[in-house]
């Protein structure tokens, strides 16, 4: 039963000293955020701000109900509320009734994906988003999200062009030329006092204080901006929207770019809350919890929604102990939809506007593509070619990290295919190093060489070259030493490839020999029969004693004239470590 309803494991430690309290407290607080961050959240995906209060109502609840993380916040969050909005924007105009039936219907297919996933126990497919796709995707929407409050921010309006950059442009242009300057004062008023309010900590609900005094300021001055206007009373009604299958393609590209990036989003900070209360978490069961979030708030007209990073940081500081305190989050939002909305309709847009810009801080990270350049090149083109295309695909952002994802997998598939082929030599101390990186001289006569990588279809054309190189270079070779320890798979191109490497070898003159060969590699050579044509005696547990084995059979002139590779007078047996760096 409590595979099928995991809050069964929770529950009862309600009874618990402390624990209800606990909940109760952290639960109202983050409604507190949860609320005024709603409303502009659903601006931000060009929905009537009463939806982010819909999203707000259930999906919290749900989630905390069916997923693995007791204290993961789930609702609107800005990048979702992006990607939903360039999704559907192209369908259809902003706030119209197509757009908003289909902005439902994007919830309804993330739930499905998300379900789905979640029950074949997909979750792995998360990794497809490398560390520096992820940070050039989230530094890109960040900005992207800010931009496009501009025009709340200024008080004007412009003709949406073919691209966000354009959008943008004309925004910019029109507020050279007429800039409504209350709208522009009341955002400062806005951000003045967010700043203030961080500045001066307290654990106060800054941004609804901020929603409070704007809003009063806004009824008192008669407020000639934008603003919210009325609000709808009363919880959302069970509805199944219409369904266009002739949009549903670009749906779908929209539901999966937000089903990624949103469980990316969860289970990171999931994890980080995880590893200081020593939970277990299930990516699979969150994916089930996520999907039924989205499936049950799309069928009570709630956009896409996920977990938030900043809410859920909020909801464990706050104290939450278990799911509850997201159970008493929606019911915190279900008094407001019932009571409260009248008291929202002098809210001003620039607000709202303000509030999404204040939560995109998180979002800016530049350290991490800093770090990515500097461990790998290629990583670091990676974060930057998913920071651009984002950037001047939007709205397109399905299509700037889908090129983020399939550059970084075609990297990744090159560097298999090429895996790091090292000459190893004995130094003077009896350890074997790199020759390249020591500037030691080769032996002439016994060479070794290790292939860090798998040995398979990709891979086996290059391993041929690097050892049929490694003999053009030593005409008077005799003793090739593959060190195997890197290779831990091999498929049938590879074994085919390996027989045909030893068999050229043994043409002319020059015996392969092998060591430290894990068990899934001499394995693949058992079934295969090639460990008999190799010969069981080439095959050596250390590179010690493959040397011992193979000096003693050079001519005793050559021994005296290139001693570089003379077996270390150690004794015992080597342990791997002393001879192996």
């Amino acid at each position: 039963m409590d595979r099928l309803f995991p809050f069964i494991r929770w529950l009862p430690e309600l009874r618990q000293q402390g624990v209800l309290r606990a909940d109760l407290v952290a639960g109202i607080t983050v409604a507190m955020i949860l609320v005024p961050q709603a409303m502009a959240y659903a601006e931000l995906a060009g929905l009537p701000a009463v939806y982010g209060l819909y999203a707000a109502f259930l999906p919290p609840a749900v989630a905390a109900l069916f997923g693995s993380s007791r204290q993961l916040a789930t609702g609107p969050v800005a990048m979702a509320s992006l990607i939903s909005a360039t999704t559907v924007q192209v369908l259809a105009p902003a706030g119209s009734e197509n757009f908003i039936a289909y902005s439902l219907v994007l919830a309804l297919l993330v739930g499905l994906i998300r379900l789905g996933l979640g029950v074949l126990r997909l979750g792995v497919l998360v990794n497809l988003l490398s560390g520096p796709v992820i940070v050039g995707f989230t530094n890109a929407a960040a900005l992207i999200i800010a931009t496009s409050q501009l025009h709340k921010i200024f008080g004007v309006e412009a003709q949406r062009g073919d691209s966000h950059l354009l959008t943008v442009i004309g925004v910019v242009d029109a507020a050279t030329v007429a800039v409504h300057w209350p709208t522009l004062g009341m955002a400062a008023l806005a951000g003045g006092l967010l700043l203030l309010l961080r500045w001066v900590g307290l654990g106060l609900p800054h941004m609804l204080i901020t929603v409070v005094v704007t809003t009063l300021v806004s009824w008192l001055t008669g407020f000639s901006g934008a603003v919210v206007g009325e609000v709808p009373r009363g919880l959302p009604l069970p509805t199944v929207p219409s369904i266009d299958f002739e949009v549903m393609p670009q749906l779908f590209l929209g539901a999966l770019t937000l089903t990624l990036i949103g469980l990316m989003e969860a289970m990171a900070i999931a994890k980080t809350i995880a590893t200081q209360t020593r939970q277990r978490l299930d990516i699979n069961r969150e994916l089930i919890g996520q999907g039924l979030a989205n499936l049950v708030g799309g069928l009570f007209q709630s956009y896409a929604v996920s977990g938030s990073f900043s809410r859920s940081a909020v909801n464990h500081q706050s104290g939450a102990r278990t799911g509850f305190s997201s159970v008493v989050t929606s019911l915190m939002v279900a008094i407001t939809l019932l009571w409260l909305t009248p008291l929202l309709y002098y809210l001003p847009q620039a607000t709202l506007a303000i509030i999404i810009v204040a939560a995109l801080v998180g979002l800016v990270q530049i350290r991490p593509l800093l770090t990515a350049w500097r461990i790998s090149r290629l990583d670091g083109i990676v974060g930057i070619v998913t920071f651009v295309a984002t950037l001047l695909l939007a709205p397109a952002l399905h299509v700037g990290i889908g090129l983020g994802v399939g550059v970084s997998l075609v990297i990744n598939l090159y560097r298999t295919m090429r895996p790091r082929v090292v000459y190893l030599i004995r130094h003077l101390d009896g350890t074997l190093r790199d020759v390249e990186v020591q500037g030691l001289e080769k032996d002439q006569q016994i060479a070794i060489i290790r292939f860090d990588g798998q040995l398979f279809f990709g891979s086996s054309s290059y391993f041929e070259d690097s050892v049929l190189e490694t003999i053009a270079h030593l005409p008077e070779l005799k003793y090739l030493i593959l060190e195997a320890e890197g290779i831990n798979r091999i498929d049938p191109s590879g074994e085919q490839t390996l027989r045909a490497v030893v068999e050229r070898m043994r043409e002319v003159g020059i015996d392969l020999y092998f060591t430290r060969a894990k068990r899934q590699f001499t394995d693949v050579l058992e079934r295969s029969g090639s460990i008999e044509y190799i010969g069981r005696d080439h095959f050596f547990r250390w590179n010690q004693h493959a040397l011992e084995y193979l000096w003693a059979r050079l001519e005793p002139a050559y021994k005296t004239r290139c001693p570089l590779n003379t077996p270390h007078p150690r004794k015992g047996e080597a342990s791997g470590s002393e001879y192996y760096i």
